[in-house]
């Protein structure tokens, strides 16, 4: 039976906050790891993930699908993992969620490989939010050229690095009040990103449905309010929280997108904070979700306290293991 030593797995966008615990996971199952990223020479990071020799930074650039087609030559499996949560000059949803993701689609087909998408939940044709619509349109995309291209669709991802659960604690440090868009009402079910890194690699390992879509959400489903309690109390902060109507959410958002850090707001994650963001019924019903994989996922009580323990108001606190 042939090794996973003799499998070369391509993960574009795989030096990102996901990308990395990807592709410690792979490393961990013995693949061969080419990284697919607009700046290889950035990517020595990740070089302590694996073993001498194991992983391999190339230049590639979704927006350029030659380059596209170059980091693929001789691979066996394609990981797409490239996203933005803001537009900025040539890097557009549709440049980058849609036609990136089909570029990889049709590179891998073409090699005669499979691919693991990684998409979110929340994707939907006719979502107020920029960034859901480029998700959906790059789904329908890659099943298009690739139809046996197995789909993830991770919800809220928390853990060491996140711009999420670190942003809020940052923003806690130095506020004394905290905004809830829209009241902080809409659900959530937070991923732990190792947890999703840990789907990514079973479908790489062939544990997967292909062709399927999976939704994968953490063991609690919060509302926003509940999130930002969780981080106040981790992080012993006694702060105000405060609703913001989505109306003059937005208003703000239009400013607030220039902000530096914590404080930026953008137009689009207004309209992403109007939907919740949790696995379907449909998706429970089907067993594409953790459980179908075999994967008990961890909740976000249980893993921030080991990160934001440095947001913590006194020093008492000592950090935990890994």
């Amino acid at each position: 039976m042939a090794s996973n030593l003799d499998t070369t797995v391509t993960v574009f966008g795989g030096s990102g906050f996901l990308g990395r615990n990807v592709v410690r996971a792979l490393c961990k199952r013995d693949y061969r790891v080419r990284v697919a990223v607009r700046r290889p020479e950035l990517a020595g990071h990740l070089q302590p993930l694996g073993r001498v020799g194991q992983i391999h930074a190339v230049q590639a650039n979704v927006r350029y699908p030659a380059s596209v087609e170059a980091a693929m030559r001789d691979s066996q499996v394609a990981i797409n993992l490239v996203g933005i949560l803001a537009e900025g000059g040539g890097q557009s949803f549709d440049a980058v969620q849609v036609k990136g993701a089909e570029a990889i689609a049709k590179a891998a087909a073409a090699n005669g490989g499979r691919m693991v998408h990684v998409s979110a939940i929340g994707a939907d044709e006719n979502s107020l939010s920029g960034y859901f619509r480029a998700k959906a349109e790059g789904e329908k995309a890659v099943q298009a050229a690739l139809p046996s291209a197995t789909i993830m669709r991770p919800s809220l991802l928390f853990g060491p690095e996140d711009q999420f659960t670190n942003r809020f604690a940052a923003l806690a440090r130095i506020s004394p009040v905290l905004p809830l868009v829209g009241g902080g009402v809409n659900t959530v079910q937070p991923a732990y990103v190792a947890d999703v890194a840990d789907a990514v690699a079973d479908a790489v390992d062939g544990k997967a449905k292909a062709g399927a879509t999976y939704e994968l959400g953490g063991p609690e489903v919060l509302t926003m309010r509940e999130v930002m309690q969780i981080i106040l109390q981790i992080t012993q902060r006694d702060r105000m929280l405060a609703p913001l109507p989505f109306g003059l959410a937005k208003l703000q958002s239009y400013v607030l997108q220039f902000a530096p850090g914590p404080f930026t707001l953008t137009p689009d994650q207004v309209a992403m904070l109007r939907v919740d963001n949790v696995v379907s019924d449909a998706a429970k019903a089907a067993g594409l979700t953790f459980a179908g994989l075999g994967i008990t996922p961890d909740s976000m009580e249980a893993i921030a306290p080991q990160y934001l323990w440095r947001f913590r108001a006194t020093g008492q606190f000592q950090k935990k293991s890994a």
